[in-house]
């Protein structure tokens, strides 16, 4: 047992060195440049100057709007797809399930690649009016099957003598999704929105991309602010950095308390 228990510690170790050297150290980076000018002194003009720009706050804005609509159209489109797929008898369901996921075994930039071209095809890439569609309609795309997994998992694990009771008690169809099925599988939204609306929030490839380099986003505001070449760019890109982790935090945060709440229902507390 002793010897198990210690083999087990030093499967641990190389994790342990990968997540100092390649998380925790660049992080440790970030928050003293953040907080530091281009002498190291402490300062706190980093955030100030980030905040007091007009045209930061508004890139800001347009990140997160552009991730709310494309997490809203990928549950939309994805959460029927997922329940038509879980809650179907065909044995092929697994099959399609995989058609769906199969997109995520090809390299992001090539799948951004192939959606611009067909933008491209259709006569929608150049118009400069689409720009930001375009970037929403790469959000969907790229993001789709991480939307449908989770959904898939946590309503195909439903219990059916729970839904069986409610239409036995004489509820309709429609009574039964909106106050049975779908609280029970809000745990699967949760994790789809995480999976979604974060990521979507920093991909400037897509909106560079897909949007012509017409459409700026924080991720893409981050790199730029790094590769300006000025004296505090790495200051200026630390701290902008560090606003959108603490966001994302904000909201993994919320989203984890929200997620907490649906499983104690899923477990039965709380359901009638």
């Amino acid at each position: 047992m002793n010897a198990l228990k210690f083999s087990r510690k030093n499967l641990g170790i190389p994790y342990a060195v990968f997540l100092a050297v390649f998380v925790i150290l660049p992080l440790i980076l970030i928050v003293y440049y953040a907080f530091t000018d281009a002498n190291g002194a402490f300062t706190l003009s980093n955030f100030t100057n980030f905040f007091k720009s007009p045209t930061n706050v508004t890139i800001l804005i347009r990140s997160f709007g552009i991730a709310f609509l494309s997490t809203v159209l990928c549950l939309v489109i994805g959460y029927p797809v997922a329940y038509l797929l879980a809650r179907s008898n065909l044995k092929k369901s697994g099959v399609l399930l995989m058609l769906f996921v199969l997109p995520m075994w090809i390299n992001f930039v090539l799948r951004t690649a192939a959606m611009k071209e067909l933008l491209y095809f259709l006569g929608m890439y150049e118009s400069g009016k689409l720009h930001y569609l375009n970037t929403v309609i790469g959000m969907v795309y790229d993001y789709l099957p991480v939307t449908i997994l989770p959904l898939y998992t946590v309503i195909q694990k439903l219990d059916k003598n729970v839904l069986e009771a409610s239409s036995d008690l004489g509820a309709k169809p429609l009574y039964t999704f909106i106050n049975t099925t779908l609280p029970l599988s809000m745990p699967g939204i949760v994790s789809a929105i995480t999976m979604v609306f974060l990521p979507s929030t920093t991909s400037y490839v897509i909106s560079d991309t897909l949007g012509n380099s017409k459409v700026t986003i924080i991720g893409k505001l981050i790199e730029n602010k790094f590769n300006s070449g000025a004296a505090d760019s790495w200051q200026a890109g630390s701290a902008i950095a560090l606003v959108l982790l603490l966001l994302i935090f904000v909201t993994m945060f919320i989203s984890g308390k929200f997620q907490n709440d649906d499983d104690s229902s899923a477990r039965g507390n709380g359901l009638w």
